[in-house]
């Protein structure tokens, strides 16, 4: 069986908003039908879920799942401002997915999750046609995020954002020639402070990430039936078709012909 993050994931959303509290706000006990995914911007509050009382800060994210009773206060001093999110997740089956969060976690606050959250919140509440569609996929994006934060643990989420540009810069450009001179460059960075902080944050070294992308693509590529090994090396950034065959079969653990389609 896979896990649940592996699985296809349809998700209906039956309500978004972004909850601006007054003072007073309360949320009055009541059993929730769906799940629930509340994000905090700004404030505290306390929740009790089935009886248990859980404190929220800013930056904190609940992950609430179906048919559980919860209620809600915030604090005059520290009024909450949060995204809040009544949703399922069916598999391909309609099968309710579950996700592995915890109830309670502290991602933080991230611009790119708050302004995928003012999209969502938007296209949910105007409606254009098609807002179905555009407001699952946001939400999926603003789960995947959670998971890399929460679950996964990225370093990459979490690291040094002159990393992260590196990182997406590999991912579009693994074909062509890049040096670690090449990136420390893009990024403003000593050579040698570079690669001590690559390894830092992604715990391996830089031509070690570049080879593992370029295999992983070739992978793919190979898998798709549509090129040959020897026009995947070339594809993938390799200098020959022998150094890509070395350098694969030491990370999958089996030689580049096994990721070919079958013919049966």
């Amino acid at each position: 069986m896979p896990d649940a993050v592996d699985i296809e994931m349809i998700p209906k959303i039956h309500y978004v908003v972004f909850r601006k509290c007054t003072p007073a706000w309360t949320l009055p006990e009541h059993s929730t039908g769906a799940a629930n995914l509340t994000y905090l911007i700004k404030g505290d509050a306390l929740y009790t879920i089935n009886g248990q009382a859980v404190d929220l800060t800013q930056g904190s994210l609940l992950v609430l799942p179906a048919h559980n009773v919860r209620k809600g206060i915030t604090f005059p001093d520290r009024v909450m401002q949060c995204f809040s999110v009544d949703f399922d997740l069916m598999n391909i089956k309609k099968q309710i997915v579950s996700l592995p969060f915890p109830l309670t976690s502290l991602p933080g606050l991230h611009e790119d999750i708050i302004r995928m959250f003012h999209d969502l919140a938007f296209s949910w509440s105007n409606r254009i046609p098609g807002y179905v569609i555009k407001s699952g996929g946001l939400f999926l994006q603003i789960l995947h995020r959670f998971l890399e934060l929460v679950v996964f643990r990225d370093e990459l989420c979490s690291g040094d954002s002159r990393i992260t540009k590196v990182i997406r810069y590999m991912a579009a450009h693994y074909s062509e020639r890049i040096t670690a001179k090449m990136m420390a460059e893009m990024v403003g960075l000593n050579p040698n402070y570079f690669g001590f902080l690559f390894r830092k944050i992604m715990k391996i070294s830089f031509n070690h990430y570049l080879i593992q992308t370029r295999v992983r693509n070739a992978e793919n590529m190979l898998s798709g039936g549509e090129y040959n090994v020897g026009n995947v090396a070339e594809a993938c950034g390799f200098s020959d078709s022998v150094h890509f065959y070395k350098q694969f079969k030491h990370i999958k653990g089996f030689p580049p012909s096994y990721s070919l389609p079958r013919k049966f």
